[in-house]
Order: structure tokens, then sequence, then C-alpha cells
């Protein structure tokens, strides 16, 4: 569980990519799959019936964003998660360009649902606990 707690965070693509192999290396070892057997990654997750390690760090994600946006405004959490900068802010140079809520858009968008203000959906917590969980029961 340590790797989906450190993975929270991650915003590149290639990150998630060079996590995606290293689930994929431990999978294999625990089958005892070797590399001249020609096994296709599909067919070891359909063995173990082990979703992507993405999917279920983006279901996370999910819940823990709607977590914050049903908190009170007062909350240093949701004032965090709902600022934007002023208009002559600029990011200083070497900092990721994605935000908290690009990230949260972006998984929203990979999950077929556009949601133009996902802060007034999370408000209803059903439907939001079945919007984050949808990742992770349709890989």
């Amino acid at each position: 569980m340590v790797t989906t707690f450190g993975i929270l965070t991650c915003h590149l693509y290639r990150d998630v990519l060079k996590i995606e192999a290293v689930d994929q290396w431990c999978l294999r070892k625990l089958l005892g799959i070797k590399w001249y057997y020609h096994v296709r990654n599909d067919e070891v997750r359909r063995t173990t019936g082990q979703p992507r390690l993405s999917v279920i760090v983006q279901a996370r994600r999910l819940s823990l964003f709607g977590h914050i946006a049903r908190m009170p405004d007062e909350t240093d959490a949701r004032s965090i998660i709902t600022a934007s900068p002023s208009k002559n802010w600029r990011r200083p140079p070497g900092r990721p360009r994605n935000t908290r809520m690009k990230t949260i858009q972006q998984d929203l968008r990979s999950n077929n649902l556009s949601l133009d203000e996902p802060i007034t959906v999370a408000q209803n917590r059903p439907l939001w606990r079945l919007m984050s969980a949808f990742g992770a029961m349709h890989p």
C-alpha cells in the first residue's frame, strides 16, 4: 500500500508508465511467469483479476478529492484545492504544469465523465462514490 500512497501525487504520464511496469513485473514474479513463456500482460491481469495500479490510484484520488470538496469552505484543504492564482502569476521554472484540479479533470475525462465543475457534483456523496469507483470497476 505504500506504492498507492506515494503515487497519489504522481502527475506525469511517464511516471505512471514506470509504475505500471513495476506492478506488472511484481504480478509476473508472484505467478512465477518467466519472460520466455511469452505470456501477454492482459492475460496476466485476467488470471489475477487485478486491475491496473493506475486505475486504483485514480479511483482513490477522486475519492480523496470528493472528501475534500465536501469539507466546509473555511478548511485549509478546501481553500487550497479551490484557490486559483492571480492573473499575473507565473509558475516558477521547473515546476509541474498540472494542477490538482487539472489532474482531477483528466481522471474524469479518462472515465468518460465530463464535468465542468466537479466540486458541485462531489457534494452529492453517493453519486461521487459511484463515479470515483467507476474507473476501478471498468479498467
